[in-house]
């Protein structure tokens, strides 16, 4: 009986007769059958055959006839539901992520770049119904992955981010934001939005941030910006080891928190600071919530009845009770 509902459950009050039936058998069973006065016994005898003893099963098979009756009343079902989900207001998003050397800090753990990879993944998989592409900048930028509804390559274009020499080392967030606008421009999405993380200060590229917050503006798109880093001293990279590892030192850390918040300001969006995994965390699910996506869905109801089962068996039972009331029983009616 698993995952059976029942279309017409109030036919189970009916159940309620069945003691009655049975309390009413009890008490009328002795006039079932004929009697016959005699004035001694003792020529008889006192044990009963065995078919007298198997009689009260023509009651059994009839009150197990009218409880699979009663369940058919019923209306057992299992039931098929297909959802058809339609996005009628889609988001597009761009994240825009610092990887200059300094995102391998340590005051996240593993480290900055780590943490931000795990936490932007888990918010990818949240956003089933949106197109989401991804830019990478440094003293430079370019398109790691355009704006697609395909979240596995977006996926596994995040797991692949790493820092490495494909980039000058510095951070440009003016070039950052400027290349994550350009995808976004031609959009036709009701809502057009650029996550833009950095842990650091604008020191690099060729375009002013307002400057880009501005275009961001007038394309109507909305950055969300994130510093991210710990307040006082963290473990930053400062040199390469002959064995190719990274030596790290105490540095201050220094964020442009008033930049980024201009940016936000100027675009409609939102600044915020993650000084540690669980407040990035927060973070891009606060984000989550504040853009949502209008989705209708529509669900498929197939019933598959059950109830022909439980007909038939009443029905076999009645047929059997007749048989032998009939037959086998017929010497005691």
């Amino acid at each position: 009986m698993k995952n059976i509902t029942f279309a017409n459950p109030e036919f189970f009050w009916l159940f309620l007769v069945l003691p009655i039936a049975i309390a009413w058998y009890f008490w009328k069973r002795k006039q079932f059958a004929p009697t016959l006065k005699m004035s001694s016994v003792q020529g008889f005898k006192t044990t009963q055959s065995l078919l007298s003893k198997l009689k009260p099963l023509l009651f059994v098979f009839r009150m197990l006839a009218l409880a699979a009756l009663i369940v058919a009343l019923a209306r057992p079902q299992s039931t098929d539901v297909t959802n058809k989900s339609r996005t009628t207001r889609g988001i597009d998003i761009v994240m825009a992520i610092d990887v200059s050397g300094s995102m391998l800090a340590k005051d996240l753990k593993p480290n900055r770049m780590e943490a931000l990879k795990r936490v932007a993944a888990e918010f990818v998989e949240q956003r089933p119904n949106d197109r989401i592409g991804l830019v990478l900048y440094a003293a430079e930028s370019y398109t790691k992955t355009p704006v697609t509804s395909d979240k596995a390559v977006v996926l596994e274009a995040l797991d692949a981010v790493k820092y490495d020499n494909v980039l000058q080392d510095g951070t440009g967030i003016g070039v950052g934001l400027a290349t994550a606008v350009n995808r976004l421009k031609d959009s036709k999405a009701k809502s057009k939005v650029i996550i833009l993380l950095t842990d650091g200060v604008n020191n690099s590229g060729f375009i002013d941030p307002r400057m880009a917050s501005e275009i961001a503006r007038e394309f109507g798109v909305k950055v969300y910006t994130v510093g991210i880093g710990t307040n006082g001293m963290a473990d930053f990279p400062y040199a390469i080891a002959p064995n190719g590892q990274f030596l790290f030192k105490k540095m201050k850390v220094e964020i442009d928190e008033k930049l980024m918040k201009e940016i936000a300001q100027t675009t409609g969006g939102k600044y915020f600071r993650a000084t540690s995994n669980q407040s990035l965390t927060t973070i891009y699910n606060e984000i989550n919530k504040l853009e949502t996506t209008e989705v209708t869905e529509q669900r498929f109801y197939n019933y598959d009845e059950k109830y022909r089962f439980f007909a038939f068996l009443a029905l076999g039972f009645l047929a059997l009770e007749l048989l032998l009331r009939k037959t086998i029983f017929r010497s005691f009616i």
